[in-house]
């Protein structure tokens, strides 16, 4: 009997704005809300991106006026909507980005030539072809050397190479950024860590927080080795402070720092969260399968959970991409959707930056983006035991590879074993109308022209397969862009977001689906598709990756999950379970409120409650340890005992 694992918490940050308790969600169906919901939504954003702030019980601008929720929606809705999702890039200037241009200076007709240069930037050791003269006193050299700071005279014999710094137009101009005016450093003690790191904390800070249940009582109610963490990113911590400062410092004639290469590791997303927000002693690790990469680490939790050999897992990814050399890496490979092309597909002398992600439509290339994306699962008996909520199950996550091929970044056949497995396994357990009737489809929807043929493929043969006629297929990357590790992520915090609401959103972003996308038995929308919460009893995530890194998982909604709680439980126990739960959501709607008046309560714990090493006690059959409620079992077993 496997163990169910259940999603009790979620938070992160995307260009939708927060994902616990559907705040980016929301923000991508917004036209189609109540206007409480709409109001709230848009409330937590201000806060968020520093519009307004909660003082004294109220909002205010800076300016000191007091603003209630309709009046935020008034004023600043306009400038809200147009400051999230996929929009013209912010991060740095686009249209003077800053780049070495090599130089080969030599004198005239083969003579030498010379230049003044302080002493201190004399390059150690001295270029066989320079010569260096200190001007002699009261010469014109000398007073020209005193005017330049102290500088000695340098002669070239031969050519001399060199480089300066000159501005670059970039071809690509829009990207998915975290909201603006919305900086994760401003929400801890953050120096010199890289962008990817502070999104990293704060995203799972956020998924921690939202449980409603704080995390020494969950770690109390297991041993410590129950607990795992996996996380991680797909290309590294990349910005000044990481793995790309490290690169370009002697090229751009600066140190490297001690912290740039450790700091770079693209295992820290989970390293960060054991160390400075949980405290964990439990298993750690950090898969990596390319875009598929939040996926490959939920399949370790699902799988350790269903095992028994943990209980509580958080899982996550946390990207920060949106770099101009990570940009110009993707748009040599003609993978990004570029300005010229954005005009041809458009016929338009101004691209539409807002609409340059277009799953399953007339395209040209993805949108890269930035987010962090945190989960935590625990299995349905220590959710019974703490009243935890349920907000889905994920019961399988199918990855495989394609096989022999002819391009790296080549689609192949993996994709169409993983989604018939992940089908078939809901079939098996939910039956057949579940299935054909009950089910929706996260894809992968890069917007790429190759993306939108082979996926869709995929997707029909599925389809006809298993006699579904009308696949309802969404596509989250139309609003947020392509974060590389944490995409299946986005995927997740939509798809919470439609077992809650019941509105599955739309790919507005394009006016028709193409004429090449096998289309027959899916159902893909420019406009949200709005049903009753509750239609929908499973999702399937679908992911593909550069490499052959294909990936699909099964997430049950959660009046799907309360059904199977009951019968392996019993009504009794049910019943128990729900008035624990009542608390439980109490303490996370109260975190809510904080978080969308701005305190988003971030858990940062730098050098706390060090584990002291000289207490550590080991038994005859366990392994005690000081700050632990449990102690770790050293009670193994032979499993080779008919070997042995």
């Amino acid at each position: 009997m496997s163990r169910l694992p259940v999603i009790v918490g979620f938070g992160g940050f995307n260009a939708a704005g927060r994902s616990s308790f559907h705040h980016g969600y929301r923000r991508m169906v917004i036209e189609n809300l109540p206007e409480a919901l709409r109001q709230e939504t848009l409330v937590g954003l201000a806060a968020l991106m520093k519009l307004v702030s909660y003082v004294d019980g109220q909002y205010r601008d800076a300016a000191g006026n007091i603003y209630d929720a309709a009046r935020i929606e008034a004023t600043f809705a306009d400038k809200i909507l147009g400051s999230t999702l996929i929009r013209r890039i912010e991060l740095f200037d686009d249209t003077a980005v800053p780049v070495h241009q090599k130089l080969e200076m030599s004198g005239a007709a083969g003579q030498t030539f010379s230049f003044y240069l302080p002493a201190k930037q004399l390059p150690k050791p001295l270029p066989p072809s320079w010569s260096v003269a200190v001007p002699e006193a009261d010469t014109e050299d000398a007073g020209q050397a005193r005017s330049k700071g102290g500088a000695v005279l340098v002669t070239v014999s031969s050519t001399l190479k060199t480089m300066i710094e000159v501005e670059r137009d970039i071809s690509v101009k829009s990207a998915g950024q975290l909201p603006t005016g919305f900086d994760p450093a401003d929400h801890y003690s953050s120096r010199f860590h890289p962008r990817g790191l502070q999104m990293a904390i704060t995203a799972a800070s956020d998924a921690i927080n939202s449980i409603g249940i704080g995390w020494e009582s969950i770690a109390d109610a297991v041993a410590p080795d129950e607990i795992g963490v996996y996380a991680s990113s797909a290309m590294s911590q990349l910005d000044e402070n990481g793995n790309g400062g490290m690169m370009q410092a002697r090229l751009k004639g600066e140190r490297v720092t001690a912290k740039q290469l450790p700091l770079g590791l693209n295992a820290m997303p989970a390293d960060f969260v054991n160390a400075y927000v949980l405290g964990s002693i439990g298993v750690t690790g950090a898969m990596t399968g390319a875009c598929a990469t939040f996926l490959y680490n939920l399949r370790l939790a699902v799988e350790d959970i269903q095992s028994g050999r943990r209980r509580v897992v958080v899982v996550g990814c946390s990207e920060a991409p949106i770099l101009p050399e990570v940009i110009e890496g993707y748009t040599t490979m003609g993978a990004l959707a570029s300005v010229d092309n954005l005009k041809k597909l458009d016929n338009t002398d101004e691209p539409d930056y807002r609409r340059s992600s277009r799953p399953f439509g007339e395209n040209c290339g993805f949108t890269l983006s930035e987010a962090a994306q945190y989960v935590v699962l625990m299995d349905d008996a220590l959710v019974m035991q703490l009243g935890a909520d349920i907000h889905a199950a994920v019961t399988d996550v199918f990855v495989h590879a394609d096989g022999f091929k002819k391009s790296i970044s080549g689609p192949g056949a993996g994709n169409y074993i993983t989604m018939a497995k992940a089908v078939a396994s809901a079939r098996a357990m939910l039956g057949d109308v579940a299935v054909r009737e009950r089910s929706f489809v996260q894809a992968h929807g890069s917007s790429t022209p190759q993306n939108r043929v082979t996926e869709s493929l995929i997707f029909d043969c599925v389809a006809r397969h298993f006699g579904i006629e009308q696949w309802p297929v969404t596509a989250v990357k139309a609003y947020v862009g392509h974060p590389l590790a944490p995409a299946s992520g986005d995927q997740l915090m939509s798809t919470l977001g439609v077992f809650k609401y019941g509105i599955i959103p739309g790919i507005k972003t394009i006016d028709r689906v193409a004429d090449d996308v096998y289309g027959e038995r899916l159902l893909i929308s420019n406009r949200d598709l709005v049903e009753e919460p509750g239609r929908r009893d499973v999702s399937f995530l679908n992911s593909k990756g550069f490499g052959g890194n294909n990936a699909s998982a099964v997430v049950i909604a959660p009046h799907v999950v309360e059904i199977m709680l009951k019968k392996r439980h019993g009504e009794s126990a049910f019943q128990s379970y729900l008035e624990l739960r009542q608390g439980v959501r109490q303490k996370a709607k109260a975190y809510d409120e904080s978080a969308s008046r701005g305190n988003l309560m971030t858990i940062y714990r730098f050098g706390e409650n060090l584990i002291d090493e000289s207490a550590i006690a080991i038994e005859k059959d366990q392994l005690s340890l000081p700050g632990y409620a449990h102690p770790i079992s050293l009670a193994m077993q032979n499993r080779y005992a008919d070997m042995v």
